[in-house]
């Protein structure tokens, strides 16, 4: 701490997003996950990154991957505020969290990718929670997530709407 401001706070308001380059300082990411994002839209694969941008992604049994998240580049972000954080600093939860995973047997449905995301934020009790999950976390991405540009929306969207539009017109056909 500086004069009463700490390091994640002096960070970010420096850190730049640069989509470019695959950087998003202090952000939740998310991607489409095939097949599983293509029938249902709103499931995909989360990560948390570092106030360096650096993305960090629970990918697979006691594996936590660095800067190369398991299904691609992110389509969406969610810009946090360090400002907001009660506990520790950012990077060192997520540290922490990546850590922990790193010892841990992913699961689909309950130990996975945005329970590493969780984890991170309860560490850091941001926004003076500890309550985070990944119920929360994918609808909150849903609503505050911003697309990084207009080809990580068709790459979201566009696979489920081929799908719809397939099937209501072999409903209409065959019907």
């Amino acid at each position: 701490m500086l004069d009463g401001v700490s390091s994640n706070e002096m960070g970010f308001e420096q850190a730049k997003i640069d989509a470019n380059r695959q950087r998003f300082p202090y952000c939740v990411v998310w991607t489409p996950i095939p097949l599983l994002t293509w029938l249902f839209p709103v499931i995909g694969h989360m990560g948390i990154a570092t106030s360096a941008g650096v993305i960090r992604d629970f990918a697979g049994p006691y594996y936590v991957s660095e800067d190369d998240m398991a299904f691609g580049s992110p389509t969406k972000y969610w810009r946090m505020n360090p400002k907001l954080l009660r506990e520790s600093e950012w990077d060192d939860a997520v540290h922490q969290a990546s850590e922990d995973y790193k010892h841990q047997m992913h699961n689909l449905c309950c130990n996975n990718c945005h329970s590493h995301v969780a984890t991170a934020l309860n560490l850091m009790k941001y926004n003076g929670s500890t309550s985070w999950n990944m119920f929360k976390l994918a609808f909150l991405i849903l609503i505050y997530g911003k697309y990084v540009n207009f080809w990580a929306v068709l790459k979201t969207w566009l696979p489920f709407l081929i799908i719809v539009a397939i099937t209501v017109t072999l409903l209409v056909v065959f019907h």
